[in-house]
């Protein structure tokens, strides 16, 4: 039997994010290639545009409007959504290597009992299943993992796959929400504004790390500087994370966020494996620190031995020069 993908969208500020439409893109594709299709489905108070953006990659888009997302988490309520659809023929779901997309995933992985492939960069058929590419060791090793059986659920990377429109839009299907969940949603309190994060890390083109070389929160006021130079998003490693510097929604690494920008600027990160496993894909790596063996070095386009608060406040008096200011 073919299968039935479905992509299960995130909506940031109203509209599709990055991920999710390289998603759809990495969907259709392995649909294409096992003889079956792709539906999307979004999810939001008002889904109406995210839903538009969503058909300019798939045929077919469920758009679910739920007043309930104004004071309840979202991840239950997704699950529930795609439960549905899943009632109606889905064999495959497909989330965002996100918090959102791995609550959804882990959520139906308890009330459905199938498997997850975790962290795809990649995907083919064996026969009904689906085989997942994933790389490991900080780009070293890439594996490949299957389910044994004809559903699964699958977390997509960053860089999956480069979004591509389809020669015209699908079609956009608007429904009533689905009952509650089956998972009770845990009530929203209070909804907090984090300082920067205008643009989420996964979508922005410039990203400006700190590491623990930074030496503490202060530190972190040079890297905000530099990311505000260049337009970019700040961002930690683990051990900023951990030692209480910068909150962890600013985390990358295997245990934080994946990203993937144009130009990755780090400043005192080591690039142990775990961090480097949500970085790797950026296609210009520049790293400063005092170390010549730190491990970035060994995916570094540029590398820069010496000290970030020398290094740092000179590159911030250039580009400010290149500025006019």
């Amino acid at each position: 039997m073919a299968a039935t993908l479905l992509v299960v969208a995130e909506i940031a500020d109203g509209h599709l994010t990055k991920l999710s439409a390289e998603i759809a893109t990495f969907a259709a594709g392995l649909a294409a290639a096992g003889g079956g299709s792709a539906v999307g489905l979004v999810l939001d108070e008002a889904p109406q545009t995210g839903a538009q953006e969503l058909a300019a990659y798939l045929p077919r888009v469920v758009s679910v409007a739920s007043s309930a997302l104004a004071g309840e988490v979202w991840a239950p309520h997704a699950a529930a959504e795609a439960h549905r659809l899943i009632n109606e023929g889905v064999t495959h779901v497909l989330v965002g290597v996100t918090n959102d997309g791995r609550d959804v995933a882990g959520l139906l992985c308890g009330v459905l009992g199938w498997g997850i492939l975790a962290n795809a960069s990649g995907a083919s058929w064996e026969g009904d299943a689906i085989v997942v590419e994933a790389t490991v060791l900080a780009g070293k090793t890439i594996t490949r993992s299957i389910v044994d059986a004809p559903n699964a659920i699958v977390t997509v990377r960053a860089g999956a796959a480069e979004a591509a429109e389809l020669p015209a839009p699908g079609a956009v299907e608007t429904r009533a929400p689905a009952d509650a969940p089956s998972v009770p949603a845990a009530a929203v309190l209070d909804r907090v504004a984090e300082a920067g994060a205008e643009v989420s890390l996964e979508e922005a083109k410039v990203v400006v790390v700190g590491g623990r070389g930074v030496g503490g929160a202060e530190g972190f006021g040079l890297v905000d500087e530099l990311a505000a130079l260049l337009g970019g998003v700040t961002g930690a490693s683990r051990a900023a994370v951990d030692a209480g510097w910068i909150p962890y929604a600013r985390q990358i690494g295997q245990t934080g966020k994946v990203v993937r920008p144009s130009l990755y600027l780090s400043l005192g990160v080591s690039g142990a494996m775990q961090h480097r496993a949500g970085m790797q894909g950026s296609q210009n790596v520049i790293a400063v620190n005092r170390d010549p063996d730190a491990p970035i070095a060994e995916i570094a386009d540029l590398f820069v031995i010496g000290d970030l608060f020398e290094v740092g406040p000179a590159l911030a008096l250039e580009l400010r020069a290149r500025r006019g200011g």
